[in-house]
């Protein structure tokens, strides 16, 4: 953060911030899962293993929230429950994205959140973004394209599209949370048991449909160690702990804000890859996350400005 221009007020509020870090922890774990869901996933077992990644965080949630779900009107079932299906069209989507596609194209189509997003905002309140917001956002989008071209750009694939689809998904449900006023009306915990239980009612029904690969239960038993291993941090971090601080923060602050924070999700991509997987992205790749940085923290003070 150090790294941007003197001119730049070196302390975003403190309020700020506690809104801020969780969202940041959300775009790292998110980074972390691609690496999880290649490990984990061929194309045979997409819709299983989505199945078993929302089942298995679904029950302690309806436990937890209980008294919460009793108490949601029917409206705030019916939002949560659009919701859910948005959710269950973005994970489908990123899943098979990165099944056909590399990792390092995943992460640079799917930061064009951060793009589209105040662009969808803008369009729906009828407002023009502030240029130093859109300066900001380029900035981080061009260091996503350094930082991606270290592994190498691959030619456009199918699941590029897949990923330019979920891109906008992401988009639709990051809008979708901000202006749902029923769904701003209830309790955050029981309005993610609800997204999360339709997610897994769509899974469960394609599973069902011949053709969409192994069942779910023959992909459980299949698992070792290692592969529960993986999805359990795709159930617990990616899942839960994501789509609850997202939430909880689309409500403090801007669907614009939001976005540009997870659109460091590529940075922390890389970083899994360098850590983990060996991956050596160069100079280029080096440039890319301090321009990442620069971007989201220059974004993070003009949406600040924007909003007094």
């Amino acid at each position: 953060m150090s790294t941007i221009a003197a001119s730049v007020p070196l302390r975003a509020p403190r309020r700020a911030w506690l809104t801020d870090l969780p969202v940041l922890l959300v775009a790292v774990v998110w980074g972390a899962s691609y690496l999880a869901a290649k490990g984990i996933t061929t194309t045979h077992t997409v819709v299983a293993v989505l199945v078993l990644r929302f089942a298995v965080v679904l029950p302690a949630l309806a436990v937890a929230g209980w008294r919460g779900l009793r108490a949601l009107r029917a409206d705030q079932w019916r939002g949560a429950g659009l919701l859910g299906l948005i959710l269950s069209g973005i994970f489908l989507l990123e899943t098979y994205g990165v099944v056909h596609t590399s990792a390092t194209n995943a992460g640079l189509i799917i930061s064009l959140t951060m793009i589209l997003t105040p662009l969808a905002e803008a369009a729906v309140t009828r407002t023009r973004p502030p240029r130093a917001f859109l300066g900001a956002a380029g900035l981080s989008v061009a260091g996503v394209v350094l930082l991606t071209q270290g592994a190498g750009f691959t030619a456009p694939s199918l699941g590029d599209l897949l990923m330019l689809l979920a891109a906008l998904a992401r988009t639709v449900h990051v809008m979708a949370m901000a202006r749902l006023k029923a769904v701003q009306e209830a309790d955050s915990l029981s309005l993610t048991t609800v997204q999360l239980g339709s997610a897994v009612a769509v899974f469960a029904l394609l599973a069902t449909v011949p053709g969409t690969g192994a069942s779910p239960w023959s992909v459980a038993l299949d698992f070792g160690p290692r592969e529960w291993a993986g999805l359990l941090f795709l159930s617990v971090f990616c899942t839960l702990f994501a789509f609850f601080v997202q939430m909880w923060a689309v409500r403090r602050t801007s669907p614009s804000r939001v976005s540009l924070l997870l659109g460091t999700e590529p940075l922390w991509a890389a970083a899994a890859g360098i850590a983990i997987a060996g991956d050596r992205p160069g100079a280029l790749g080096f440039a890319g996350a301090i321009l990442v940085l620069a971007g989201t923290s220059w974004g993070r003070r003009a949406a600040d400005e924007s909003a007094r």
